[in-house]
C-alpha cells in the first residue's frame, strides 16, 4: 500500500493578486491536484501566476459527493491543494467537510498562512482587537433574529461577513438589537482599487449605506456590549 498523501489548504488573495506567498505559489505548482471553489475565478489567478494546471471543481453543491473520490486519491499518495475564490479555505468557504474526512482517515492536513478578510478589517476598525468573535455570515432568515438577540449581550468585538445587498438591512438590525450608538466599521473591497473603510455608529452607517448602496465584498466589525463599571463595595 502506498504512503498516504497530503491535503494542503492554500489561502489566495482577497483582492490584489500580488497578495500571495511564495510558498503558496510553489505549493500550487507542485500539487498533484488543485481543488477550486469556482474554476473560472481561480483560472484568473492561475493565469496571473503562470501555473498551467487543471482545476477540479470543489464547492458547497458537490463537496459531499466528491469526498469519497478525494479521500481515495489522497490515500494513493497524491498531494491535493484546496483553494477558495478568495481567502483561506474553510473560513466561510468550502473546506471543513474535506478536512474532517482527512482527519477521520488519518490523512495529513496542512494549512498555509495567508490572506483572509476578517483580520485586516479587525485591525483597521479602531475597535478592540485583544478579544473578538468571528460570526461569518448570519443566517439570512431562520434563526437570524435569535442569533442577533444572543449577540446583543456579546462583550467582545464582533466580525461579520455580509452581502452588499443586505448591508443596510443588517446595520439597521444591529441598531435595533445592539443600540444605535454602538460603534462599528464597514470594510468594503479590502486590498482592491476601490477599497473603502467607513467608521461610525451603526445608526450612522445604516443611514449612509441606505443612501449609498454598496458593491463588492463586505466585512462589518461591531463593538461588543460595553461593560458596566462596577464600584467596589467597601
Amino acid at each position: 500500500m502506498s504512503e498516504s498523501g497530503k491535503l494542503i489548504l492554500v489561502p489566495t488573495p482577497i483582492g490584489n493578486l500580488n497578495d500571495i506567498t511564495i510558498r503558496a505559489i510553489e505549493t500550487l505548482k507542485h500539487a498533484d491536484m488543485i481543488l477550486a471553489e469556482d474554476t473560472r475565478t481561480s483560472s484568473k489567478l492561475m493565469n496571473h501566476l503562470r501555473i498551467d494546471k487543471k482545476l477540479t471543481s470543489h464547492h458547497k453543491f458537490n463537496e459531499h459527493k466528491s469526498l469519497g473520490n478525494l479521500v481515495e486519491n489522497l490515500n494513493e499518495g497524491k498531494t491535493v491543494a484546496l483553494i477558495s475564490d478568495a481567502g483561506t479555505p474553510g473560513i466561510s468557504d468550502p473546506g471543513f467537510l474535506l478536512v474532517r474526512a482527512c482527519v477521520e482517515n488519518g490523512i495529513e492536513v496542512e494549512c498555509l498562512p495567508g490572506a483572509t478578510a476578517l483580520i485586516p478589517a479587525l485591525a483597521v476598525s479602531g475597535l478592540p482587537t485583544d478579544r473578538f468573535v468571528f460570526e461569518g455570515f448570519l443566517p439570512q432568515k431562520k434563526g437570524r433574529q435569535k442569533r442577533l438577540k444572543e449577540l446583543s449581550e456579546e462583550t467582545r468585538t464582533m466580525v461579520f461577513y455580509e452581502s452588499p445587498f443586505r448591508l443596510a438591512k443588517a446595520l439597521g438590525q444591529f441598531a435595533g438589537f445592539f443600540g444605535e450608538e454602538r460603534k462599528a466599521c464597514v470594510c468594503r473591497e479590502l486590498s482592491k482599487f476601490f477599497e473603502e473603510i467607513k467608521r461610525g455608529t451603526v445608526a450612522e452607517l445604516h443611514q449612509y449605506y441606505t443612501e449609498h448602496p454598496p458593491k463588492g465584498e463586505i466585512v462589518i466589525v461591531v463593538e461588543g456590549k460595553p461593560k458596566k463599571v462596577q464600584e467596589k463595595v467597601q
